[in-house]
């Protein structure tokens, strides 16, 4: 059974930083497609950022223009492993961070690509 779980959320003041992780366990995501979305109250749940599968043994990462220059996202095969480093965050931040990923080397932005997800791990920025 395939799992993500997402760990490193938590309540912060405007400008500071956090980082988030995601392991997966069950299968390799190695050479696949592992994003994060994140969803605040009353909204959909938005693309953040995705690091594909480039085919030169590296990933290339894709930012939501919300996001760009702020997040950082990385990848780490020997680990199974996404992470979403978060600077100067803000209080429009505020959401659940979904950690996702699939089989497929390269995704877009829509959440329904997606075969797998973490159960989230809440951001708060405090302004």
């Amino acid at each position: 059974q395939v799992q993500l779980v997402e760990s490193g959320g938590g309540l912060v003041q405007a400008g500071a930083s956090l980082k988030l992780s995601c392991t997966a366990s069950g299968r390799t995501f190695n050479s696949c497609a592992m994003g994060w979305f994140r969803q605040a109250p009353g909204k959909e749940r938005e693309f953040v950022a995705i690091a594909n599968w480039n085919r030169g043994r590296t990933y290339d990462g894709v930012y939501a223009d919300s996001v760009q220059g702020r997040f950082t996202i990385s990848r780490s095969d020997a680990k199974n492993a996404v992470y979403l480093q978060m600077n100067s965050l803000k209080p429009e931040d505020t959401a659940v961070y979904y950690c996702a990923a699939d089989p497929r080397p390269r995704l877009g932005y829509s959440p329904i690509e997606y075969n797998y997800w973490g159960q989230g791990t809440q951001v708060t920025v405090s302004s």
